[in-house]
């Protein structure tokens, strides 16, 4: 494996493109820091506490997939733990963080698991273009069987880099078990499976009681399901938001006591209106001269036929979509992303992963190419991608655990 840098480490990007909000925070504020800093938090070798985590002999890293930070507040009521939590303070550690670009989980959790931006990690979105094999492929349920997990996401992650110095642990649904996404980007340690959220949280107190210096990563999906099926304003989203709240005050009270326990999110979400689920490839001058497109609805990458790519087909794309939607996207090309520092620094293996031409939505609008959408797609209500705050903004809470018995009500 070749040795992967320190996102503090990566080439600066020459600056921001017009018309595009900043850059996630790579190596200051972003999902790259959470384990990195984790990991210097418990005396291992070769990371920095970019976060300013307490020092801790334990951590578990709780990853709510879907808990956007504005969110979090807004349904604070349903949260009474969390909010005690947050009303209790953590000095100097920040209270939220940057996702990956794209916000969606692929990118995200690679960032998380790596410490390394989407441009160095190659995870650059829920699919992408695979040019050897000049097809789109999926990275994250649906992984092609021609993709190699480890050649394409080939840096090391946090818990291979860790795992000689402290008992390393994931805590998960057993799906996810040497699942290609898990073994691209998490790989490392033990994996620890339970069914429902308090077989798990049972697990991870009895792994953790059991071990010395150790970091757990502790991952919880039902929000970011019950978003997308019923959207995030939902009463099933308030359900399970209220079950994480329950599943976090468990581990407050049954993980050994003086455990940092972080709670952190891989990417936010917001609901998108059925009137404005888009078929855009109904509309010819938004695809003409593409030869793939990939993404996600909220992030869409246009990948241009060659002969088109150099008669002005970018151009003639970019006046098109800003022609149709207007101030509703953001409409940028492969070279704006780079010099505007999207995916941080991007190494040259994956930049033909990334689209010649990007659609990132501006407002809640979702875009589809319906001539390869699955029929269930425009069902799907809570989305996210983009660069909204709601989306590229979650949370980061840090506290430490009381123990056994010893929960705060």
């Amino acid at each position: 494996m070749p040795e992967a840098r320190h996102p503090a480490e990566q080439t600066p990007a020459s600056g921001p493109t017009p018309d595009l909000p900043p850059a996630p925070a790579y190596g200051h504020r972003s999902v790259a820091e959470v384990l990195t800093s984790a990991a210097a938090s418990l005396g291992v070798d070769g990371f920095e506490n970019t976060l300013g985590l307490p020092k801790a002999s334990r951590v578990c890293v709780v990853l709510a997939d879907g808990l956007g930070r504005n969110l979090l507040k807004q349904k604070s009521a349903h949260t009474p733990f969390l909010r005690s939590v947050v009303q209790a303070g953590q000095g100097d550690v920040p209270v939220w963080l940057d996702s990956a670009f794209p916000s969606t989980t692929a990118a995200a959790l690679a960032s998380f698991g790596t410490g390394l931006p989407a441009g160095q990690h190659g995870m650059v979105g829920y699919d992408v273009l695979d040019p050897g094999q000049d097809k789109v492929v999926n990275l994250l349920g649906n992984w092609d069987p021609g993709v190699d997990p480890a050649t394409w996401q080939p840096f090391p992650t946090v818990f291979e880099r860790v795992a000689d110095q402290v008992d390393v642990s994931t805590v998960s649904l057993g799906q996810f078990d040497g699942s290609p996404m898990t073994r691209a980007a998490l790989r490392g340690g033990r994996f620890i499976s339970g069914t429902t959220a308090h077989a798990r949280t049972g697990a991870a107190a009895d792994a953790m009681a059991a071990a010395g210096p150790s970091l757990m990563y502790f991952y919880v999906n039902e929000l970011d399901k019950a978003g997308h099926r019923y959207g995030c304003r939902s009463e099933q989203w308030e359900h399970q938001l209220e079950e994480l709240d329950a599943t976090v005050k468990r581990l407050n009270s049954s993980l050994p006591a003086g455990t940092t326990i972080l709670l952190t999110a891989d990417h936010g979400m917001l609901d998108i209106p059925e009137s404005q689920r888009i078929d855009f490839s109904a509309d010819s001058a938004l695809v003409d001269g593409v030869r793939h497109t990939a993404g996600e609805p909220r992030m869409v990458h246009l990948y241009l036929e060659e002969a088109a790519a150099a008669d002005g087909a970018a151009e003639r794309l970019l006046a098109a979509w800003k022609a149709r939607f207007g101030d509703r996207v953001w409409a940028f090309t492969r070279e704006d992303a780079i010099a505007g520092g999207l995916f941080g620094d991007v190494r040259p293996a994956v930049e033909g992963r990334i689209g010649d031409v990007m659609i990132a939505a501006r407002d809640a609008v979702a875009l589809y190419d319906g001539r390869r959408m699955r029929p269930t797609a425009m069902e799907v209500v809570g989305q996210h991608g983009s660069l909204t705050k709601a989306e590229r903004e979650v949370p980061l809470l840090c506290f430490t655990a009381e123990g056994r018995n010893r929960g705060r009500g």
